[in-house]
């Protein structure tokens, strides 16, 4: 963070001082809420959360070096207390990101926000310092704690924002004001929570209402290819551009087709020219977050070839995303634990069978190891039993639904459509899929793990992988 004096930071949050000898001292260091990340110069942010409260760590996160704790009451430690330390922090972050002027990347969608992130960042650090969350940031403390790392030497901070309703994206549009506004898609994610498409199309589109005009350098990237996401051009003031596999988008994948292990490759198309793409990453859903990702380098400058070499390089900066990883027994692991929802579910399926097919290994099967997706609302058991059937039609080898009573649904979807027992199983719990895989793998098998955070089957793959050091870079997570 920029050098900031506590006397400057209680000033902007509109805090009380307590215990603090030296007012004109300064935050040199990090913004963290977690006391183990704590550095010399830096601030603590003390939540109390349900489980935890972070003011029982402020004493022990200024013996590790922090300057002071933004906090809610005094602790007896040098602290900056405020009524809401969240909208504290908020404030705190939109101060830093006035000051320094750096080009702020808004991000959103129901699907494919954190994969499209990690591309965007990787382009955009080609071309200067550049900031972005790790994982899934995205809500009202995870945003401004990414900000917050944003200093003088940042030429642009990539920012994904996530929604639990109506108003959640303008409120973190207001913290951090973006200048390039994308918008992937509108899909089901969390459709229990705002009660339908439409409901989502609403809160997603607060984005691209809060860019600046055209006229002051603002711009809508928006998906062509996703009709409640096209019509969002209505209500924005920004220029407009839009992006996808439809003859009138402005940067756009022709010839699209998956090689290898289902790596995506395909013709960039942008209004300076046309390249050619081969992606490391797993799966043709890949494409559309390449092509947002090309708009925004695109609109940065970049030229076309630079693009299609930096997508053709990049690989996963985020965990539990499509990592894949081949065992030196020849059976091939796909972790996409981190999170579900019905588009990405689908999308990673057909992408286990594309890998299936490939060709790498004679007589090898198909494993589609699934669990819950959460907040479906009153959705969630058709929608289980819609992604039990696709398994059948995309002709997956076999199917282990892992947990209660969504995988009990997305199991008898897949009986209902054609499979049986052989083809489909239920399990109660991971340990009983680990036991199961276990059992029942061999060379040439692959195997896909997914399911919502909740349902931790990224303990499933850890299990499968133990011991493993994986298949070098390829599709695996990429340093900084």
């Amino acid at each position: 963070m920029i050098s900031l004096s506590l006397a400057e930071i209680g000033r902007i949050v509109g805090g009380q001082q307590h215990d603090i000898p030296d007012p004109d001292r300064e935050v040199t260091g990090p913004v963290v809420s977690d006391s183990r990340a704590v550095r010399s110069g830096g601030l603590f942010v003390a939540f109390a959360g349900e489980r935890v409260d972070g003011h029982d760590f402020a004493a022990g996160a200024v013996e590790a070096g922090a300057v002071a704790v933004l906090a809610a009451r005094p602790i007896g430690v040098p602290a900056i207390v405020v009524d809401d330390v969240v909208a504290a922090l908020g404030a705190l972050a939109r101060a830093v990101v006035e000051k320094l002027g750096t080009t702020v990347v808004g991000l959103t969608g129901s699907a494919g926000k954190t994969s499209t992130k990690d591309l965007i960042a990787q382009l955009l650090q080609r071309h200067g310092p550049t900031v972005w969350p790790e994982g899934n940031l995205n809500n009202e403390i995870g945003l401004p704690l990414t900000a917050l790392r944003a200093d003088a030497t940042t030429r642009h901070l990539v920012l994904e924002m996530g929604a639990r309703g109506v108003g959640h994206i303008r409120y973190l549009a207001e913290l951090t004001p973006p200048r390039i506004g994308v918008v992937l898609n509108v899909g089901t994610a969390h459709l229990g929570e705002f009660g339908g498409r439409e409901q989502i199309a609403q809160a997603k589109g607060e984005l691209v209402e809060s860019l600046p005009a055209a006229a002051d350098g603002g711009v809508a990237v928006l998906n062509a290819d996703d009709p409640y996401v096209r019509a969002m051009a209505s209500r924005t003031t920004a220029r407009t551009i839009l992006f996808g596999e439809s003859a009138e988008a402005d940067v756009r994948a022709e010839n699209v087709r998956l090689i290898g292990l289902g790596q995506p490759a395909f013709t960039l198309h942008t209004p300076s020219g046309c390249s050619d793409v081969t992606m490391r990453l797993y799966g043709e859903h890949h494409v559309s977050n390449a092509l947002a990702a090309a708009a925004v380098a695109h609109e940065m400058g970049m030229p076309v070839d630079e693009i299609a070499t930096a997508l053709s390089e990049a690989g996963t900066l985020s965990r539990w995303r499509m990592e894949v990883t081949e065992r030196a027994d020849g059976v091939t692991v796909v972790n996409d634990a981190y999170n579900a929802n019905p588009e990405s579910m689908r999308a990673a399926l057909r992408a286990l069978v594309a890998m299936g097919t490939a060709g790498r290994a004679q007589g090898g099967r198909t494993w589609a190891v699934l669990g819950e997706m959460a907040e479906l609302g009153g959705e969630s058991l058709a929608e289980h039993d819609a992604v039990g059937r696709l398994v059948v039609r995309l002709n997956v080898s076999k199917l282990v639904a892992v947990g209660g009573r969504e995988a009990a649904w997305l199991d008898m979807g897949a009986k209902n459509e054609g499979s049986w027992g052989e083809e489909s199983v239920h399990v109660s719990d991971t340990r009983a899929a680990i036991d199961l895989l276990r059992r029942e793998l061999r060379p040439g098998d692959v195997v896909l793990v997914k399911a919502s955070r909740s349902v931790g089957l990224e303990r499933v793959a850890a299990a499968l992988l133990d011991g493993e050091a994986g298949c070098g870079t390829e599709g695996g997570a990429a340093s900084r």
